[in-house]
């Protein structure tokens, strides 16, 4: 795979110059993703259209549950480990991860609010008249927070993260606040997702 050198300012060479680190060349979205992620949102696109129960509850549940253990894992399992990481193995796990990360975030995001408003929509859940209504408005709130913060935080965050790695000269600091702000964020949707399990479960007894 080709290399790319990234300058550390915090280890300089006898000259006084920045020493440089290795890092592969990657790209940010992706290209070879894109394809899958056509297919997904074609595939939601037919369930929508379709409007029958099972596609819409199979989106729905696929796509929240992906979104789920992202947070999750991104936030209490993979944040520790990579706070302990060298330098050289954080930038190689970074230009390997973020990327799919452009691409997946969206259409899981995309995917669950898009499928779960159909769904209610056709199962009358939306509707003010709908026995459990304070719940669902809870669960509006609680999932709006949350796509907020994954599409208006976490996705700056990865893609400010991969334009700073492909500058000739990146700021490791400007990558580790930015990395920061990724996990962090992405825990605290994790922590949110508990309180989605509460609401679904509730409405799901009735």
């Amino acid at each position: 795979m080709a290399h790319v050198a990234v300058s550390s300012p915090g280890a300089a060479v006898g000259d006084g110059l920045p020493a440089a680190l290795e890092r592969p060349d990657f790209q940010i979205v992706p290209r070879a993703g894109l394809p899958i992620v056509a297919v997904v949102l074609g595939l939601l696109i037919a369930g929508i259209a379709a409007n029958k129960l099972w596609p819409l509850e199979f989106l729905h549940v696929v796509g929240g549950a992906a979104w789920t253990v992202i947070d999750l894992f991104l936030g209490f399992v993979l944040g520790p480990i990579i706070g302990r990481l060298s330098i050289p193995a954080r930038v190689e796990f970074t230009t390997r991860l973020m990327p799919k990360m452009v691409l997946i975030m969206p259409t899981v995001v995309t995917v669950t609010l898009a499928a779960g408003w159909q769904l209610g929509t056709r199962l009358g859940t939306v509707q003010t008249s709908y026995h459990l209504h304070g719940w669902m408005v809870a669960s509006y709130i609680v999932v709006g927070v949350m796509a907020v913060i994954a599409l208006g935080l976490l996705e700056p965050a990865n893609i400010a993260v991969l334009v700073e790695m492909k500058k000739p000269r990146p700021n490791p600091e400007v990558i580790e606040r930015l990395m920061k702000r990724f996990i962090y964020t992405a825990g605290a949707t994790g922590l949110m997702q508990v309180a989605t399990f509460v609401i679904m479960t509730r409405l799901a007894a009735g």
